[in-house]
């Protein structure tokens, strides 16, 4: 029954799996920050070179690690429905897939160089650029490799080592940084390229330590994952993409909405694509909050769908929602309250903090959007329906937010506040959608499981 106590108790059940998620998340977003940082630190040109690199590793990058995702509902529900050898089968299918992905992400990072010409960047940018791009690509078949051992982790409800790892990523990164950037303990000084070799690096630690900790754990034995190794298998892997192929092309779409936004902020003015900046860095750090959680309630909804329990399953999902949108609100409340004090944290200018603490309280409406769309995303994934949500996102996104923010802020120029008006009323789309949408579903299998 819904009681508070149940409520509760499920909402207990959440945080335990989804906090170490959401500091898994933070301490990920840390590692951009400090190559950010660090490379600027050591020449304008560095910096500009490690903002390219990632703008162009980003896409690729999102959606080889959407695809992947597909393994932690797949798995979830294998385990609850104890359906123990085929998930070790997975997780070996899920490795082979890893190295295929990594093939075309690494062919595209090492060609870039005539894209880059075509847009105008000095040969310094391109050269430096190139070569950060190089050296990450050395480290992309392990991240995904670690990507699969995570979500095989978090499907069986165990969420800290992703934690505890990323961690130890973050001080590798922080030290290899330090280290190649300028040429620190006898090493040559490289600059920017140097950030590429430390993520690289970073990427093979994180890695390793999840496989040792994996191979490692007693109580996995059972899954027997490292035996019987075969060739990919269509079958299984054809699963994944099919499942994971959606999920990778949604994230794509909202990450490209944001950087189409920024790109049109741009032609605003210096002032407002500062501003814009600060508020969108800001709401990406609260972001982290129901992301994190969004991956349990991908786990509780589909180990209790996988028992065919899917009175909870929908109870679980609805449950984990609502705690979404109850820590998106508070977000909201702060933005609301506090937002000169934020905008201050990035800059001293009184024209970007006043232009910034605006938006600020526009980002603050989006938040509580943004939680019931990704508590939504993570509820249908634990289902494993993930075709519909890309649809809907395509839509919510690209078909009303994007040409919606063009009209109100560039057409009928109202400027950063009909962008962002934009923003807001592609994430509600996809909020309200993506809600309706698990309720359908879990509605129908209750009363399929009724008339059985």
């Amino acid at each position: 029954m819904t009681t508070p106590q149940a409520i509760l108790a499920e909402s207990r059940r959440t945080l335990s799996l989804g906090l170490p998620l959401v500091g898994a998340q933070l301490a990920q977003i840390s590692m951009s920050f400090v190559d950010t940082v660090m490379a600027g630190n050591y020449h304008p040109d560095d910096l500009a070179a490690v903002a390219i690199g990632s703008s162009f590793l980003m896409p690729f990058f999102t959606i080889a690690i959407g695809i992947l995702m597909a393994l932690s509902p797949i798995i979830a529900q294998l385990f609850g429905a104890r359906d123990l050898d085929m998930i070790g089968k997975k997780v070996r299918q899920g490795l082979w897939l890893s190295v295929i992905l990594s093939v075309p992400v690494i062919l595209v990072l090492n060609h870039l160089g005539p894209v880059m010409n075509l847009l105008g960047f000095t040969d310094e940018v391109i050269r430096i650029t190139s070569g950060y791009l190089y050296a990450v690509s050395w480290g992309i078949p392990a991240v995904l490799a670690f990507m699969v051992l995570r979500y095989f982790n978090e499907a069986l409800g165990v969420t800290r080592p992703a934690l505890y790892i990323t961690l130890v990523g973050l001080l590798f990164n922080i030290l290899g940084n330090y280290t190649l950037i300028y040429g620190r303990f006898g090493f040559p000084e490289l600059g920017a390229i140097g950030t590429g070799w430390a993520t690289a690096i970073v990427f093979w630690v994180m890695f390793l330590a999840m496989l040792g900790y994996t191979i490692r754990k007693k109580a996995y034995h059972r899954f027997q994952l490292f035996r019987n190794v075969r060739l990919p298998e269509r079958k299984h892997i054809g699963e994944i993409m099919r499942i994971g192929t959606p999920i990778g092309i949604s994230m794509g779409m909202e990450t490209s909405m944001f950087a189409v936004m920024a790109l049109l902020m741009g032609t605003l003015g210096t002032t407002i694509v500062a501003a814009h900046q600060i508020a969108i860095n800001f709401a990406s750090i609260t972001f982290m909050i129901p992301l994190g959680l969004s991956m349990a309630i991908t786990v509780r909804v589909g180990q209790l769908f996988g028992r065919r329990q899917f009175r909870d399953s929908r109870f679980a999902g609805f449950t984990g929602i609502g705690l979404c949108t109850a820590i998106m609100c508070c977000t909201a409340l702060i933005m609301t309250l506090f937002p000169h004090q934020i905008a201050s944290i990035y800059t001293n200018d009184p024209d970007v903090i006043s232009m910034a603490a605006m938006l600020l309280i526009m980002a603050a409406i989006f938040q509580i959007s943004d939680g019931l769309q990704v508590g939504g995303s993570g509820a249908l994934r634990g289902l494993k329906d993930t075709k519909i949500p890309m649809i809907v996102n395509l839509t919510a996104y690209w078909v009303i937010g994007i040409p919606l923010g063009y009209t109100l802020g560039i057409v009928m120029e109202w400027g950063p506040r009909g962008l962002w008006a934009g923003l807001i009323a592609g994430l509600t789309m996809a909020a309200i959608m993506h809600n309706l949408r698990f309720h359908h579903i879990t509605k129908k299998f209750l009363v399929h499981q009724k008339d059985d």
